[in-house]
């Protein structure tokens, strides 16, 4: 097998510690929904005579893995009130729940008190304390604790070891190569220490792997891993088959993915909707829509894996992109037929294509649509709205002025919404107001962006120099020029150009050279 360079999308899941040590517990206790769940956990407390602390501990593992984990926590601290006295397991899933809640000083706190309790921890509580440090993104605390573990006489295990792997696989700064690379290299450093020590690594080991070198664009260790989980009878997983699949759709590589595809089938691993999501998001990358859309979807019925919102807005996303509205809005209104809502990504897709395509009444009728049907915008829809209300100002004097007073109603509605304003939406709003000729507007705005603890860049610096220019207010100008030197600017193609054709046209004189000096 040989993959190309693509960066994979799948995401790995976090590990259920609560799994490692309760699957015997909890297989007396499922639930469909959480009411079911609380009603029942309420009648054991008042049972009589009092239930023992195991019966609690199914009924707790089983909502963890519902993941209502603050419910779990308001549960155990009706235990203590009611005199529920704790063991290892209880105090474990306490633990656990605090650590997948982000909360990993209320996590330690536990730890602190499972010693003062004089119970002894096991390699559950480390693990599931590694795997806290690597969810909130302490991924060297979480290393150093591990080191400390082995050197308090604890041997990690393969769920231990996992762990780390999976946190530095997933822990690396995504935006800066080097950093991703270093964390993926102590991932192998750690790989290579667990079968050092006998520890033959599982399924999630090698997917972590995978999953790192699929981002980093290291395909042919992905190739060796893959091959390597095959020789040592590791079996991959679907999670694994997504991974996989997926880079290689996004490399274009659809007849290999599809014969991955098969080789799951056959191995009797049934593809899920991850997969069918991916292999659309496959077809429209390469401009195959009638294979994302009429292929893709009836497999998907005849499979019994239904399309959920997610398939419709790859598909959706695909038509934008390929400026065919017309069937993306077929497509959008099959959704409601097939009584699947559109959720806001859904509107601020079609919203999008719609204003690109120049069409911002059928845009502007989605948004309200979208509000009346109770789906709060995000600052991505309100930045496409202004991208395209101020884009498309030049179509008539009226209109312009129109969509300029509902750009401004935009822009101030993402204070009242709670959304923050990016320095990409001030300079969005700046431009459109210069090319309206509203410079005073569009300078307080300048102003403004301090105010609100938005830093100007670049770009909000040459929007109003060139607007002052245009409008003839030299002095302003020269002002925003000093300004813009002193955080660290520069003019760019666009202001320099200008201000030579000015001053080349000798409309200038003095005061433009001296301002050509400051650029």
């Amino acid at each position: 097998m040989q993959l190309g360079n693509p960066k994979s999308s799948i995401s790995l899941p976090i590990f259920s510690f609560s799994n490692h040590f309760s699957t015997a517990l909890s297989k007396f206790y499922m639930f469909k929904h959480i009411d079911d769940a609380l009603a029942l956990f309420n009648r054991m407390l008042h049972t009589h005579p009092p239930l023992s602390i195991v019966e609690f501990g199914k009924q707790l593992t089983a909502i963890v893995r519902m993941k209502h984990y603050e419910a779990d926590v308001s549960l155990l601290r009706q235990m203590e009130l009611l005199g529920f006295g704790h063991n290892i397991y209880t105090l474990s899933i306490l633990l656990n729940c605090f650590c997948r809640l982000h909360h990993l000083d209320f996590g330690f706190s536990v730890f602190g008190k499972m010693l003062k309790l004089g119970f002894q921890p096991n390699l559950i509580t480390f693990s599931t304390l590694i795997n806290g440090l690597c969810i909130g993104g302490e991924i060297a605390q979480a290393v150093r604790f591990l080191e400390d573990m082995v050197e308090a006489g604890y041997q990690p295990d393969i769920i231990t070891y996992s762990t780390i792997v999976n946190g530095l696989c997933k822990g690396g700064d995504t935006t800066h190569a080097s950093a991703q690379a270093q964390a993926c290299r102590r991932g192998f450093e750690v790989f290579s220490k667990m079968r050092g020590k006998g520890i033959p690594p599982d399924v999630v080991t090698y997917t972590s792997l995978i999953h790192a070198m699929c981002n980093s664009c290291q395909w042919k260790k992905v190739e060796r891993l893959f091959n390597e989980m095959i020789a040592t009878n590791c079996k991959p997983d679907v999670i694994t088959y997504n991974i996989l699949t997926d880079a290689l759709y996004k490399e274009g590589r659809i007849l290999d993915a599809q014969d991955i595809v098969e080789r799951m089938i056959q191995l009797g691993i049934k593809p899920d909707i991850v997969a069918h999501n991916s292999l659309m998001d496959g077809y429209c990358l390469q401009g195959q829509m009638v294979n994302s859309r009429t292929v893709l979807l009836n497999s998907l019925t005849n499979k019994g894996c239904a399309p959920a919102v997610f398939s419709y807005n790859v598909i959706i996303n695909g038509y934008c992109k390929a400026k065919r509205m017309d069937e993306a809005v077929d497509l959008f209104h099959e959704m409601t037929r097939n009584r699947i809502v559109p959720n806001v990504v859904t509107y601020s897709t079609v919203i999008s294509g719609m204003s690109h395509a120049g069409r911002l009444a059928t845009a502007w009728e989605l948004f309200d649509e979208m509000c009346a049907c109770g789906l709060v915008p995000d600052l991505i829809t309100y930045t496409i709205l202004l991208h395209g209300l101020c884009k498309r100002g030049h179509i008539h004097k009226a209109f312009r002025l129109f969509h300029l007073r509902v750009a401004r109603e935009l822009f101030c509605a993402l204070t009242a919404k709670g959304l923050h304003t990016s320095v990409y939406t001030y300079n969005i709003m700046m431009k459109g107001l210069c090319k309206e000729g509203l410079f005073e507007e569009a300078y307080e705005l300048f102003q403004k962006m301090e105010a609100d603890g938005c830093t100007r860049d670049s770009c909000s610096f040459n929007t109003m120099i060139r607007g002052f220019l245009h409008n003839n207010d030299k002095v302003r100008a020269t002002q925003i020029v000093r300004e813009m030197v002193k955080e660290g600017f520069s003019a760019d193609a666009s202001t320099t150009a200008m201000v030579l054709d000015l001053l080349f046209r000798d409309t200038a004189g003095e005061f433009f050279c001296e301002l050509v000096k400051k650029l």
